[in-house]
C-alpha cells in the first residue's frame, strides 16, 4: 500500500483590477453574461465567458426550467456553444461568475462535476491547458487547468 497525496496550486486576487487584462477582459464579459441568465427559480444568476485561441471570447448564462433536471449551467452553455460554432478553435480559459440581486457574490462559485468533466473534455480536444477563473466579490481564484478541479479526469474513452 502507498499513501498519496494531491496537491492544488491556484492563484488568489483580491480584486478583478490585479488580473492580466486579458483575465479582466473575460471576468468582465463573465459579469456581462449574468444578466442573461434566466433563474426564475434559483435566483443564482451565473455566467461565464470563454476565451478562444484567437482572442475570441463566447458567453453563457445558466437556463432554469421547471423541470429542473432539464436546465443547463453557464459554463457548459457556453463551451457548448463555443464547440458547436467554433469548434476548430481550442478553448484557452474561461472565467465564471454568480450574482445575486444583480450583486456578485462574496466567495467564487466552484463549477459542478457536470460541468468540469465537460472542461476536461474540451481541453483534450484543444491540446492545450485551459485555465479556470473563478469570480466572487471578495476574492477570484485563477486555476492554470482543469486537473486543478478535477484530479483524476475521467478520459478511458
Amino acid at each position: 500500500m502507498t499513501n498519496k497525496e494531491l496537491k492544488i496550486a491556484y492563484t488568489e486576487y483580491d480584486s478583478v483590477d490585479q488580473l492580466e487584462q486579458v483575465d479582466k477582459e473575460l471576468v468582465e464579459a463573465a459579469i456581462e453574461a449574468t444578466k442573461t441568465s434566466y433563474a426564475p427559480y434559483s435566483k443564482f444568476n451565473v455566467g461565464a465567458a470563454i476565451r478562444l485561441e484567437d482572442g475570441m471570447i463566447v458567453k453563457g448564462s445558466n437556463q432554469e426550467n421547471a423541470a429542473y433536471p432539464s436546465g443547463i449551467c453557464a459554463e457548459r452553455t457556453a463551451m457548448f456553444y463555443a464547440g458547436a460554432n467554433y469548434g476548430d478553435k481550442a478553448m484557452t480559459a474561461i472565467a465564471v461568475v454568480a450574482s445575486q440581486n444583480g450583486i456578485i457574490c462574496p466567495s467564487p462559485v466552484s463549477p459542478c462535476g457536470a460541468c468540469r468533466q465537460v472542461m476536461a473534455e474540451y481541453q483534450k480536444k484543444g491540446g492545450r491547458p485551459l485555465a479556470i477563473i473563478l469570480v466572487g466579490a471578495d476574492k477570484i481564484l485563477r486555476f492554470s487547468n482543469v486537473e486543478s478541479l478535477l484530479p483524476l479526469i475521467f478520459d478511458s474513452i
